[in-house]
């Protein structure tokens, strides 16, 4: 049984306890923390033998491992202090807001040989892991565009942290869309060069970008897209994904839990899944890794590739130029 702390008892947080309320069996939660105690008492409450505590060092004792849903500025330093107290680490995406700190977080879990793990749940869907099996089967021919929206509307009220660059690390492509640029890198192999263009305009909260727009061009010269938006008042898409290939398209309607492939104007539905994030087979994944010892398929290096990747593409943003993506391959890490 491995015995988990969560740290964070936020939005993500109770998103979290989703999951591990359907791995008792795996799992048991022994603390909740958060600097708001009521609320850390609240999710307490849901799990027989739970503690609350205001101060996450207080939730270490007990636990095994640690699953970390707290503002992203806060992930280096309360990532490396659970590291050096002897505890594997499930890290809520982003893994850290600078490279060093990333980097940081990779040797210390290397050095204390323990599981850090980055909260890419989209890697689970089984809708996306169905895409990547047809792509990677040629089921359809060759891929060269895939092309991933992302519409939603999140306004946090004023003062909240989401809506700080310095905190978010950056905009809705840094907080939200490295998902999906983790899952056009898993998808699509080695980038090369890309753009990025994002603004505030329809999103006057955010500091930073709240609608973003990405293409990227690949070394088999497909090219891969995500539109991300906090924005949307209403939306048909919701989450969705295109997989255009040389024998057909295939199309995952993540919010209606749809799959179908559409060939010369004939659409065949591939399979069906229920809506919602896998958060309970990300923790069950995690619970293996720690328990055997093997490496997470959402591994730190490998995010912080994609991170690599977004934080290249705003920087050419900002000079108005083509980013240089070679080298940010979830493989070359």
């Amino acid at each position: 049984m491995l015995r988990v702390a969560l740290i964070g008892c936020g939005n993500m947080g109770g998103a979290l306890c989703g999951g591990l309320k359907r791995l008792t069996s795996r799992i048991s939660v022994v603390a909740m923390a958060d600097t708001d105690l009521d609320r850390a008492k609240a999710l307490a409450a849901q799990f027989d033998g739970a503690r609350a505590v205001a101060d996450y060092r207080d939730a270490l004792s007990d636990a095994d491992a640690v699953l970390l849903a707290t503002p992203h500025d806060m992930h280096h330093a309360q990532g490396l202090e659970c590291l050096h107290a002897g505890k594997h680490v499930f890290m809520e995406k982003p893994l850290a807001n600078a490279e060093r700190e990333c980097l940081d977080l990779i040797e210390a879990a290397e050095s204390a040989r323990r599981v850090l793990m980055v909260g890419y749940c989209m890697r689970f869907h089984p809708l996306v892991v169905r895409v990547k099996q047809l792509l990677d089967e040629r089921a359809y021919g060759d891929v060269f565009q895939v092309s991933i929206w992302t519409e939603q509307h999140t306004e946090r009220e004023a003062g909240h942290w989401m809506r700080s660059a310095r905190a978010l690390g950056g905009g809705q492509l840094f907080s939200h869309g490295c998902h999906y640029i983790d899952l056009l890198l898993w998808y699509l192999g080695r980038p090369v060069k890309g753009t990025h263009f994002g603004t505030n305009y329809g999103t006057p909260w955010m500091e930073r970008e709240g609608t973003s727009n990405v293409c990227i061009e690949f070394e088999s010269r497909a090219l891969g897209y995500h539109f991300g938006t906090w924005g949307a008042r209403g939306t048909r898409l919701g989450y969705a994904i295109h997989a255009h290939c040389t024998g057909g398209t295939v199309e995952a309607q993540i919010s209606a839990g749809r799959l179908f492939a559409h060939q010369k104007g004939r659409e065949t539905l591939l399979m069906e899944s229920a809506p919602g994030k896998p958060i309970e087979d990300e923790l069950a994944h995690f619970a293996d890794c720690v328990q055997t010892g093997a490496q997470p398929l959402t591994d730190a290096r490998g995010s912080l590739q994609g991170l690599r990747v977004i934080w290249r593409l705003y920087e050419a943003e900002e000079k108005g130029g083509v980013a240089d993506l070679r080298g940010c391959g979830l493989n070359e890490g």
